[in-house]
């Protein structure tokens, strides 16, 4: 669809009383949607494509942090020229639902219950996994998968950097 000239540019919308964008006729408000459209898809993609070289530039030292403290995954902070980056690796837990089954029917035929341990979902809270002593741990862990989530940056500039 060929834009009119005279849509108002991103910025204009921004400055514009919304009882003034709310006027316009139809088809502009229907070419300035379709401009939305195309400036969100841009900047979903430079989003995307930013993150991506963040990842790239950080991703190997943040790991060598996390290594340094003992953490596969979870936030840490480190500097570059000034600095401060915040590196982010959520973690993911998948439980294998057909082995907690079987594990809440062993904690049940022992006389105990098994929703002590076992979310009604057949998922395990990684406190309670945690808590667990540590023999009764070992019978949950091949239900166990750790998976991270996507890593995350974000830069803050320290005081006095340039």
């Amino acid at each position: 669809m060929a834009f009119p000239e005279n849509i108002p540019s991103v910025d204009d919308m921004l400055n514009m009383p919304v009882t003034e964008l709310a006027l316009m006729p139809p088809t502009l408000l229907a070419a300035v949607q379709a401009e939305i459209d195309v400036a969100m898809g841009r900047m979903k993609a430079v989003t995307e494509r930013f993150a991506l070289a963040l990842e790239v530039r950080y991703a190997a030292r943040a790991s060598e942090c996390r290594g340094h403290v003992g953490k596969d995954t979870g936030t840490i902070r480190f500097e570059d020229n000034g600095v401060t980056v915040i590196a982010d690796l959520p973690k993911r837990i998948d439980w294998d639902q057909t082995k907690l089954a079987e594990i809440a029917g062993n904690i049940a035929s022992a006389g105990e219950d098994p929703s002590d341990f076992i979310d009604t979902k057949l998922t395990v809270s990684e406190r309670k996994f945690g808590a667990l002593p540590e023999n009764w741990r070992k019978g949950f862990e091949p239900a166990r998968t750790v998976r991270t989530g996507k890593p995350k940056f974000r830069l803050v500039l320290n005081e006095g950097a340039n």
